[in-house]
């Protein structure tokens, strides 16, 4: 796939790559930030405080009187709207940096692209979720589109610190391929968590079909979840120790054991004290933050050096494979 790159781009200075970086970085933030404010609007029960899309109320964009509903309910989800605007803002001066920086890199492009492509796509399924009346697993996918696109936010800042130079592996085939299994029982964790939220107390309005599963059963079939994908990451750290796995790697499966564990543990509290609704949030938060840490240790898994580097003579390390 190819990026056709715009004339005027090239009259243009060249983005530094701390700027590509930091705008990349914002992008993880801005989306992550409004799956947050997404699962305040479900706690308060505010999702249908704008029943239409995109006005607020038929021939208003913003909040208005309403005999049937609550002023801060609908200025909870206004505000959710409004956010939406900021993250379309940085998706596109992810995209404009990106098209900017020089030498041209095809792969960065693409991922920057996905921003203001995903923003889109998401507001898309808000009006959709609106229109359905807040039916559960539209609110779901809602959700976890939301994960998709911090996760590949967090490729964009990886791809933004790279260089020309060809990939190179860190590791192995088989490391690989854990690491690939671990994501794969993430998502399904993420999955469950979110029909969790469906079944249970937080569905986004007080009228809003749940989802119909005894919440207790759900529960437990998210937690069996998290305890494997727990015990993937176990088997995973002592594998990468076993093939002495560069520092970095190591770094960051540490920081996504620990975060995974934090997670699990704010689960177990938020379900014994029967789902607040600060923790409802900070969980949501906990996901977010789980997918970005889980997302990092993936790209860490590949570096791509400066061309001149990558063309210099040099002994291959030992653990470093070359993609087929």
């Amino acid at each position: 796939m190819s990026v056709t790159r715009p004339a005027f781009l090239d009259r243009l200075p060249a983005v530094p790559a701390p700027v590509m970086r930091g705008l990349a970085i914002a992008a993880v933030v801005a989306q992550a930030g409004i799956a947050v404010t997404g699962s305040v609007v479900r706690v308060t029960g505010s999702g249908l405080g704008c029943p239409e899309w995109p006005e607020c109320f038929p021939g208003s964009l913003v909040p208005t009187p309403h005999p049937e509903v609550e002023p801060l309910t609908q200025w909870i989800e206004f505000g959710n709207r409004l956010l939406t605007f900021a993250v379309v803002l940085v998706a596109g001066a992810c995209l404009l940096a990106a098209l900017a920086t020089r030498p041209r890199r095809a792969r960065l492009t693409r991922l920057a692209l996905v921003q203001p492509l995903g923003v889109v796509a998401q507001a898309l399924i808000g009006g959709i979720v609106v229109q359905l009346g807040l039916v559960w697993w539209s609110v779901s996918l809602h959700l976890l589109v939301s994960m998709v696109l911090v996760w590949l936010a967090v490729q964009l800042v990886e791809a933004a610190s790279d260089g020309a130079g060809p990939p190179r592996r860190l590791v192995g085939g088989a490391v690989r391929g854990l690491v690939a299994t671990s994501t794969a029982v993430l998502a399904a964790v993420l999955v469950a968590g979110s029909f969790v939220t469906a079944a249970g107390p937080h569905a986004g309005d007080a009228a809003t079909p749940r989802l119909q599963v005894e919440v207790e059963t759900v529960a437990q079939v998210h937690a069996e979840l998290l305890v494997g994908y727990l015990g993937l990451l176990v088997g995973l750290g002592f594998t990468l120790r076993a093939v002495a796995a560069p520092s970095k790697v190591l770094r960051r499966y540490a920081w996504l054991l620990a975060v995974v564990a934090a997670q699990g543990l704010l689960g177990a509290v938020q379900y014994a004290l029967g789902v607040p609704e600060v923790l409802v949030s900070l969980h949501v938060l906990g996901a977010a933050l789980v997918t970005v840490v889980a997302a990092a240790l993936w790209a860490g898994l590949t570096e791509r050096p400066a061309a001149q580097a990558a063309a210099a003579p040099g002994p291959e390390p030992a653990l470093a494979e070359q993609p087929r």
